[in-house]
């Protein structure tokens, strides 16, 4: 089982959501894996100088990058899926089976898992 992060995910870290901040930090003190797409950091990163509980963080989160491979996975899911969201859709092939997704976009994300046939839990911000 891993964690997986959307770009809503890190605005709550940045906001310091203390809910979610505490699942976080749970997490990371039971050594789960926790991922997130690097298209969701660039929708959210603007400037490390205010996000710093964002940039404190990011050490502990494995960053995937969009790569050649990633990027073709992920228009095939969003042709499957009939959407164009490329950061949801690169959030969605990060998963695996019985992962845990922290989104702000439930609908979105569990839309997507459904067309790459993924069955993860899928926790609302």
């Amino acid at each position: 089982m891993s964690v997986i992060l959307d770009a809503g995910a890190l605005v709550a870290i940045e906001r310091r959501d203390r809910r979610f901040l505490a699942n976080l930090l749970e997490a990371q003190r039971r050594k789960v894996p926790v991922r997130t797409s690097s298209a969701a950091l660039a929708q959210v990163w603007r400037d490390g100088a205010r996000q710093a509980g964002l940039a404190r963080q990011l050490p502990a989160i494995d960053q995937r990058p969009l790569d050649s491979d990633s990027a073709k996975q992920i228009g095939a899911l969003l042709a499957a899926a009939g959407t164009s969201d490329v950061v949801d859709g690169h959030v969605a092939v990060l998963c695996n089976a019985g992962d845990v997704v922290f989104t702000s976009d439930p609908n979105d994300i569990r839309h997507l898992l459904e067309a790459h046939g993924i069955q993860a839990a899928i926790e609302r911000l």
